[in-house]
């Protein structure tokens, strides 16, 4: 009797393991994909998975538009946004590798219009520190030149911009998120190489590993038929935005690409910089990609016991951690309408790639689906991630929904409060966005950048000396406060501003204006 209750026990446990340990079919990834879009109300998606040297699963969901409801298929192109990054980190590697760079080498020594908040900082700053999101600036400085799309700054306004943003941390020791160093960094792989960053892009790296049907810029894109429009959810009800437009060059975002062709990215990543049918071709070397997958920037490491992490950082455009004694290296890219992820597990020569046309669903489809993929390779059980990820967007959505609407409720609770709007009116400049103008439109209170189009709106009371703004832009969720600091006699000086819900974007770093009042002659 004893020794049958071993063997039942032994079996259980057999059976038990081998559900644990199980990958995933392409049937169960096909359903997995199907609920989380269901669940996070996403148009479109497409997912591919590498291992072992094979593209062992790739394929399209939903639809491209909401207007023409054509099928995504795996050729579908995306934004893949910051994904773009490792493209940008790996055509450094290779003008690195043909001695026309350094690493270490000064960003002044290369581009000498290149400005930094102090001196100490703008001759000492490395291409590294132009990779690595520790520049000592706040999260997403400076990114309002180029969000909303459509701003007319150039790459000289650019280089130029930094000398007046104030840092947040000393340099070199803090890690926060930064776009607008890597369109620096684009413009040095254009001096060094003598292409434009989509050019190296394209000939240096997609043409060589036959990712034809990828783009370094949607501007080079003239058959749209099979380009994935981006979209909104924010109201429950899909919206269509339009493509968002890059300036300058495309080396923090500018990529657009499909699982298909990301898939032979992710096998390049994983044979350390070869590829070919017998991996006889090499773009960039191991050396170089211990450098790209070597942490610079040091990050909390997760604390869940569920992948007992230890250490977590910032490489050369990748994100890099541990779970259960195996690397992640990892990254994400997000734009108005469009999120994505790519994950890679080198240990267990393991890719994934999730491309979404939707915001904010997008973030949790991705989240789900690479998460639960990844464990099934872990050998860990079904943790339920899409259930989970959407108990965290929702109550993320609600808090934020609750702060903007009791913004708005205030504003028409104070709509009958009389204010002399005149004091208000005039030009504010802020010394790297330029200029604003506060005027009347009709009978209302208006507002508009003189170098972003798209940022202008009505203005409405809110208390004391702050005014609500409505931006005419609704792609994303960035309403903002305007308040205002008044002399002596009761006139406008001064604009400070930030966004009202807590949810709205980084890259609409509001908060880092100083607009001051142009005095008139």
């Amino acid at each position: 009797m004893k020794l049958k209750r071993v063997v039942i026990t032994t079996l259980f446990l057999v059976i038990y393991n081998a559900t644990l340990f199980a990958q995933l079919s392409n049937t169960q990834i096909d359903s997995l994909v199907y609920n989380a879009m269901e669940t996070f109300n996403v148009a479109g998606s497409a997912v591919a998975i590498v291992k072992d040297g094979k593209v062992i699963y790739e394929k399209g969901f939903g639809v491209k538009s909401k207007l023409t409801n054509e099928p995504v298929n795996e050729h579908t192109n995306f934004a893949i946004a910051s994904n773009s990054k490792a493209f940008t980190t790996a055509a450094l590697a290779m003008l690195v590798e043909e001695g026309k760079l350094k690493w270490t080498d000064r960003v002044v020594d290369h581009i000498p219009e290149f400005t930094m908040y102090n001196a100490y900082v703008q001759q000492n700053f490395n291409i590294q520190d132009l990779l690595t999101h520790r520049s000592g600036l706040g999260l997403g400085m400076g990114d309002l030149m180029f969000f909303p799309d459509g701003s007319d700054f150039t790459i000289d306004d650019l280089l130029a911009s930094f000398q007046h943003f104030k840092p947040v941390s000393a340099f070199r020791t803090k890690w926060d998120y930064d776009n607008l160093l890597y369109i620096v960094a684009g413009e040095l792989i254009k001096r060094a190489s003598g292409m434009t960053w989509e050019e190296f892009i394209k000939t240096r790296i997609f043409e060589p590993l036959k990712m034809d049907n990828s783009y370094a810029s949607s501007d080079e894109i003239e058959n749209k038929n099979n380009l994935a429009s981006p979209h909104n959810g924010d109201s429950g009800v899909l919206k269509v935005l339009p493509d968002f437009e890059h300036q300058i060059n495309g080396a923090a975002g500018g990529i657009c690409s499909n699982v298909d062709d990301i898939s032979q990215w992710m096998l390049l990543q994983l044979n350390k910089g070869k590829y070919g049918e017998n991996l006889e071709n090499q773009l960039f070397t191991e050396k170089s990609q211990r450098e790209m997958w070597k942490i610079h920037t040091t990050q909390e490491a997760s604390r869940s016991p569920r992948y007992t992490s230890h250490f977590a950082g910032y490489g050369l455009g990748w994100f890099l951690t541990d779970k259960l004694g195996n690397m992640e290296v990892s990254h994400t890219g997000g734009l108005p309408g469009m999120l994505s992820k790519t994950l890679l597990i080198p240990d267990l020569n393991l890719g994934v790639v999730v491309l979404t046309n939707t915001e904010p669903g997008g973030a949790g489809l991705f989240s789900a689906v690479t998460s639960t993929i990844e464990d099934s390779y872990l050998g860990l059980d079904d943790f339920q991630w899409t259930d989970k990820w959407a108990k965290v967007l929702q109550s993320r959505g609600e808090k934020g929904d609750e702060v903007s609407k009791k913004a708005w409720e205030t504003v028409k609770a104070n709509k009958n409060i009389k204010v002399d709007e005149t004091k208000y009116i005039g030009l504010y400049k802020d010394s790297w966005f330029g200029t604003m103008e506060v005027f009347k439109n009709g009978n209302q209170l208006w507002i508009k950048s003189h170098r972003s189009p798209k940022l202008n709106g009505p203005m409405y009371f809110y208390n004391a000396n702050t005014f609500a703004i409505k931006w005419e832009y609704q792609d994303m969720n960035c309403d903002a406060f305007a308040m205002f600091s008044l002399d002596e006699n009761g006139l406008a000086q001064s604009i400070k501003m930030k966004g009202i819900s807590p949810n709205i974007d980084f890259s609409f770093d509001f908060h880092d204006l100083d607009l001051q009042r142009i005095k008139n002659d």
